[in-house]
């Protein structure tokens, strides 16, 4: 049997394994064990030196430790109470309008994930401040939840973003360059959302009623108390971009400000500062794992010739370029209806990326085409933390209106996933949205 056969038995045993509900870390050791072990005849001698030399590379990675403290900065302003006062300073600016406190929402999600990187700590803690509200002052189920859900999405596609990190050790890819890509498509989709949240309440005035309008004074007192949110959001990705501090360096900066941040605020108690801890150990080991999963994974498929194979097969099938990411996003669409977003990056770009980068884009060079795929597979990835039957955040805000059916909120989603779909279509066909400012700003 050859070795591109085994790699695709394995690859299959692999999706069987995820079928039946094992870890995704887990799954990968199984199946890259299988495929190492059967492309060199059942003998473990490599498998183990293989796992002694992977182990030790992936942690001895300096640049690894930017992981642990992005989270460390996102459980900082989760559990520092910084959420309340984004969601406060977007209300008093649009709450008077109609929709305005579910824009109010999307802004404060967009804001809190320039902070946080992760769509479901985003969408679970504002949701706990800004759904009580959003009842409280007449706004339907339906509009309330599924902003939320959607606006939670935002949470990594405002740098920093761990699933874009991931991504970047993956292909061994600026980190400071994706960010900065990921910032105009990013805003792009907070507008996208707005607009559609302006369209529902249009058509259904009652879904979202106006509030009253903020006096000037309490306005401005709601501005000036997230000017140290805003600091360190710009001192991250300037810092990283900049050129005066790696992406360690400014992610340790950002972390330590959050925490002092909510430390003087007096929204974290000794309490809140161990589950903060605590939530980031938690995090960062069950995301190491998939790593380490994902590397045997990858040294296995790469020996097995896999990757290669298929990105030469279809670089040689005369398919269109275009037809082929299409089938690739595609494909993470349907992924995303039962699986999450880290599981998709791993899980797929070792095997998409060689394809990608074998094809030709409007004439992109490599480096432009790397940072152009790896926007547009976050975009996509991010569509599945909102589509049923495994759409994470549906089940995150669910969890917090309870008197909301489920099928409520999945079918307002559906008007944020056609805003989602737009861009995604806007990012393919103009590539200059998300590599403009990486050019502008000199990478």
């Amino acid at each position: 049997m050859s070795g591109t056969m085994i790699g695709m038995i394995g690859f299959t045993g692999l999706l069987g394994l995820l079928a039946v509900r094992i870890h995704i870390g887990i799954a990968m050791f199984i199946a890259g064990a299988a495929i190492y072990l059967a492309v060199n005849t059942w003998e473990p001698a490599g498998l183990l030196f293989t796992l002694n030399n992977l182990v030790y590379a992936r942690l001895s990675n300096y640049d690894l430790a930017v992981i642990p403290l992005f989270i460390l900065m996102g459980q900082f302003a989760t559990h520092g109470g910084l959420s309340k006062a984004l969601f406060r300073a977007a209300g008093t600016l649009i709450g008077h309008w109609r929709g305005g406190l579910a824009m109010a929402s999307t802004a404060a999600c967009a804001a809190f994930g320039a902070i946080c990187g992760s769509s479901l700590a985003t969408a679970a803690t504002m949701g706990q401040v800004a759904l009580p509200e959003l009842r409280a002052h007449g706004y339907s189920g339906k509009l309330a939840t599924a902003t939320l859900a959607a606006s939670g999405t935002l949470g990594i596609l405002i740098p920093p973003s761990v699933p874009l990190v991931i991504y970047a050790v993956l292909t061994q890819e600026s980190i400071g360059k994706l960010f900065v890509a990921a910032v105009i498509p990013g805003i792009l989709a907070a507008l996208g959302y707005l607009l559609v949240i302006r369209i529902m309440v249009t058509r259904d005035p009652s879904a979202g009623p106006a509030g009253e309008r903020a006096s000037l004074g309490t306005m401005l007192r709601a501005q000036l108390g997230i000017l140290p949110v805003l600091m360190v959001f710009l001192v991250v990705i300037v810092g990283i971009y900049g050129g005066w501090a790696n992406p360690t360096e400014a992610a340790s900066i950002g972390a330590a400000a959050c925490g002092i941040i909510a430390a003087v605020s007096g929204g974290m108690k000794t309490k809140d500062f161990v589950q903060s801890v605590y939530g980031t150990a938690h995090a960062t080991a069950m995301i190491f794992v998939v790593l380490l999963g994902a590397d045997l994974l990858n040294a296995s498929l790469a020996l097995s010739q896999l990757p290669v194979e298929l990105a030469n097969w279809v670089k040689d099938s005369g398919f269109e370029p275009m037809l082929v990411l299409l089938a690739i996003l595609l494909i993470y669409l349907v992924l995303g209806c039962v699986m999450d977003s880290l599981a998709m990056i791993l899980l797929t770009i070792p095997i998409f990326y060689p394809v990608i980068m074998g094809l030709d884009f409007y004439g992109m060079p490599d480096s432009d085409k790397s940072i152009w795929f790896g926007i547009v597979a976050l975009m996509v990835v991010e569509i599945g933390l909102v589509t049923p039957p495994v759409g994470m955040n549906l089940y995150v805000i669910n969890k917090l209106a309870r008197d909301v059916p489920l099928k409520e909120t999945a079918s307002g989603v559906l008007c944020f996933l056609a805003s989602d779909l737009l861009r995604i279509a806007l990012l393919i066909f103009v590539p200059g949205i998300s590599l403009w400012l990486v050019h502008a700003t000199g990478g």
